[in-house]
């Protein structure tokens, strides 16, 4: 299985529809969201997806009421951070990186996935630990993603 993965998005509609096209492309199956979409009309590039989504709010999400409608038909945006199984693998979502380095040595976790920083930080192991940079390039002038294969555990940086 292929999950796609971003964060840090801030708005940037056009990013936003290339990751959209690249996840499609590369046949991803799962896209997963570290937060900071920042406003409510991220959702409409986000909505042609067509496959399961699941987010987490960052520290940017301003109206998260009105985040959590837009995207009711999309998927899920949960607070703070989310655990979830995934092809057999055991993860967590979240947007700030509290306690990374632990929760990857706890054995709780195969996948740990974080954002906020907009820096990538790709640590392959027993346990994966993704950052995949920023979605919007504003801060780096590097817009970028991540293709995780649940099989070879093997994660791949991709620029918007």
């Amino acid at each position: 299985m292929k999950i796609g993965i971003l964060s840090d998005t801030h708005d940037r509609l056009p990013l936003l529809e290339r990751v959209v096209e690249r996840f499609a492309g590369a046949g991803v199956e799962l896209v997963l969201h570290a937060g900071d979409f920042v406003s409510p009309f991220t959702a409409i590039p986000l909505a042609q997806l067509e496959v399961p989504f699941v987010g987490v709010f960052g520290n940017n999400d301003g109206d998260r009421l009105y985040l959590t409608k837009r995207f009711e038909a999309i998927g899920p945006i949960h607070l703070g951070y989310h655990t979830f199984e995934s092809d057999g693998l055991r993860a967590v979502l979240m947007h700030e990186p509290k306690s990374i380095d632990a929760l990857a040595a706890s054995g709780h976790y195969d996948l740990v996935v974080y954002g906020h920083t907009h820096e990538i930080d790709l640590r392959e192991g027993d346990c994966t630990v993704i950052n995949p940079g920023e979605g919007c390039g504003y801060l780096s002038g590097r817009a970028t993603a991540v293709i995780f294969d649940t099989e070879t555990r093997r994660p791949e940086l991709i620029d918007l």
